[in-house]
């Protein structure tokens, strides 16, 4: 498993790079119906990477993650999706609605497997 050091670096390089080719195929991703709602879907990919970026920062720090991490990084790929197209501001928000709450489910099952093993070695020591 990556440590929070490196994952934060991969997750700012990757925002750096979606949104670089979001600001570059920005004409091209509001040319259609279809290539707008991809707008709004490499948005949400920008609060995902945000997340983890900001989510490791503050593990590192010793802060505790909570909601405002959350609507920091909502707001930040917002911003990025009204530079596209205001339809990509909606379709980000739901797409982003939808990964927080896959993210969500992952870190709750992650976190029950984590204190079911620290039980059973707790029982065998």
């Amino acid at each position: 498993m990556a440590g929070s050091g490196s994952s934060m670096l991969y997750s700012i390089l990757l925002f750096t790079v979606i949104l670089s080719l979001q600001e570059m195929y920005r004409g091209k991703l509001a040319s259609s119906e279809l290539y707008t709602i991809l707008g709004g879907f490499t948005s949400s990919l920008l609060f995902l990477v945000l997340l983890t970026f900001i989510g490791n920062f503050q593990e590192s720090s010793g802060a505790k993650t909570g909601w405002g991490a959350v609507i920091v990084a909502e707001a930040v790929a917002l911003i990025a999706a009204s530079t596209v197209h205001r339809v990509c501001i909606t379709t980000c928000f739901l797409f982003s609605a939808g990964l927080l709450y896959e993210v969500n489910k992952i870190s709750a099952s992650a976190l029950s497997t984590t204190e079911s093993r620290t039980k059973k070695q707790g029982g065998r020591a």
